[in-house]
């Protein structure tokens, strides 16, 4: 899915290009430093105690979603520079893109690195050693990752677009809000090898992130609905 919005919506337009880059770029680097920090805190512990690793496995994956959104706040403020600048260079005194677009790229950008990074360990998995569901264990790891890999890619782009309108009309319950359902997203993977616990409530997040960022983007429920029914 990542692809298909990156193909129809954004790679046609160079400046969409560099702010989806940089997206992903950001990211990447929140990435690594919860990945540093785990990983110390990890060779600093006792390998034979499974509660404590349990319990820093726990602290890595809600540190990584904090240091996301930490990250996605950074990137905005970095974008609002960037608008100022374009503003003042421009002959007309307005901006070429605008602030409701370039949350959505750089949600798709966000987006996008995430879903490699998923798809990656995911063809790691599959390299072996061993069968899935071999000792009685589910088979559908791989299309059920498949599955939440596509609801992480389209739920950072909705993520993307409530977080800069929170920034943007500092409405802080909007920031809160999005890393609470980041947070229960990222939590309900504990609920593996049940993948009904965590799809279920992953997909209707991501129908109510996708409303509601809808909504705030401009559209109206008329408008979905003339959509859905094909009319003009």
């Amino acid at each position: 899915p990542a692809f298909g919005l990156f193909i129809f919506t954004i790679a046609r337009d160079p400046l969409r290009i560099i702010i989806l880059i940089a997206g992903a770029f950001f990211w990447l680097v929140s990435l690594l430093l919860s990945s540093l920090i785990w990983f110390i805190a990890v060779k600093a512990s006792d390998p034979q105690d499974e509660r404590l690793q349990k319990g820093l496995l726990i602290f890595g994956v809600m540190f990584s979603v904090l240091l996301q959104e930490a990250f996605r706040f950074l990137y905005y403020k970095l974008l609002r520079k960037a608008i100022e600048g374009l503003v003042a260079l421009s002959e007309d005194g307005c901006s070429p893109i605008s602030i409701q677009q370039m949350a959505y790229v750089a949600g798709v950008g966000f987006g996008l690195m995430s879903g490699a990074f998923s798809m990656i360990n995911l063809l790691a998995d599959a390299l072996g050693p061993g069968t899935v569901g071999i000792h009685g264990d589910s088979q559908l790891y791989f299309l059920t990752s498949a599955f939440m890999t596509m609801v992480l890619i389209f739920l950072h782009t909705f993520w993307g677009i409530l977080f800069f309108h929170g920034c943007e009309h500092r409405r802080w319950w909007e920031i809160a809000a999005v890393v609470v359902m980041h947070l229960t997203v990222s939590g309900l993977s504990f609920c593996n090898p049940l993948y009904v616990g965590s799809l279920v409530p992953s997909y209707l997040l991501m129908a109510a992130a996708a409303a509601w960022a809808y909504l705030l983007s401009g559209g109206s429920a008329q408008n979905l609905r003339r959509f859905l029914l094909c009319k003009c």
